[in-house]
């Protein structure tokens, strides 16, 4: 008999996302359906602490599109979620009022530990315990969440650094100069001193993880993936220095010709350069030879907590 179908939505800083799926007889997750609509709900929340109105109509309206999708599929459960920008805002209620009534279902305000325990769980469901202990991150357009362990996320560290956030604080230029990237990554770089404190343990992972579109995307653009290919991102192996040349090539093309490199999003464009400093950062103050693409995150994880009910 098949399990329930239930619905994991996450609202984030830079992309509004869906996962449905059913439970299988051996736990696992059977995915239905896997949306993502880039909404920008965080532009400009790090310049001014609110989230802005044609923002959260973005968001809502997506939202709304995604409870048609639902119920064509006769959701029993839905978990929806809003992450860094949401936290950030001091109108946030100005999303979840909307949000809900778009939805049916209300809208959470993940805290940056949960969040990062969350990420963990879908990222690490499908892989063998003895490939750990797992270093788990999580680039999202307002925050990066670290976290360490091999049978559920055993310390989580969240910080201020995403695609969004850096590119909006740091990256003036098109294409940006050389000094724009070098304090972009050096600020993360502390960030990064601040999870080693606070995760000791990271450094001994034996698999790192990479999740979210940053992440992603580099893959995309190292594979060459005209259109997007899931099963071919998925578990791909993106070693540093494909990352470092991927960044390279990004960074220093002005964004009406970066939009034309097969495996990036258009709509992405603009920030992920931004992203791709949080990236080359991490693996570098790491020592990561190479990180294991997942495309199982947050959302594989919010489905997982709803299954654990039934």
């Amino acid at each position: 008999m098949s399990g329930p179908v239930v619905a994991a939505v996450d609202c984030g800083t830079a992309s509004t996302r869906l996962l449905v799926a059913r439970r299988r007889a051996d736990g696992t997750l059977e995915t239905l359906e896997r949306l993502m609509t880039l909404t920008r709900l965080g532009a400009g929340t790090g310049a001014t602490g609110r989230l802005d109105r044609q923002a959260i109509g973005r968001t809502v309206e997506v939202l709304g599109r995604y409870r048609e999708v639902m119920d064509v599929h006769r959701v029993d459960q839905v978990r929806a979620t809003a992450t860094s920008a949401a936290r950030d805002a001091a109108n946030a209620d100005e999303l979840f009022v909307p949000a809900e009534a778009a939805l049916g279902a209300p809208l959470e305000l993940l805290d940056a530990s949960e969040e990062g325990r969350l990420s963990f769980r879908g990222a690490t469901a499908g892989l063998d315990p003895a490939d750990g202990p797992f270093l788990v991150f999580d680039i999202g357009g307002g925050s990066t969440e670290f976290a360490v362990g091999t049978l559920e996320a055993e310390g989580v560290v969240s910080v201020d650094v995403g695609c969004v956030r850096t590119t909006e604080a740091y990256l003036e230029h098109d294409p940006p100069w050389a000094s724009e990237l070098s304090a972009a990554i050096s600020v993360v770089e502390a960030h990064l001193e601040d999870v080693a404190r606070d995760l000791p343990t990271a450094r001994e992972a034996r698999l790192a993880i990479g999740l979210a579109g940053t992440v992603s995307t580099v893959a995309a653009v190292e594979i060459g993936l005209a259109t997007y290919d899931r099963d071919r991102i998925h578990h791909f192996r993106l070693t540093r220095a494909a990352a470092e040349d991927v960044f390279r090539t990004l960074a220093t093309e002005p964004l009406a010709d970066r939009v034309h490199n097969p495996g990036l999003d258009p709509g992405r464009a603009d920030v992920i350069v931004g992203g791709c400093c949080a990236l080359v950062a991490t693996m570098r103050f790491f020592d990561l030879d190479e990180v294991l693409v997942s495309e199982s995150d947050i959302l594989d994880g919010l489905a997982l907590s709803l299954v654990d009910r039934v």
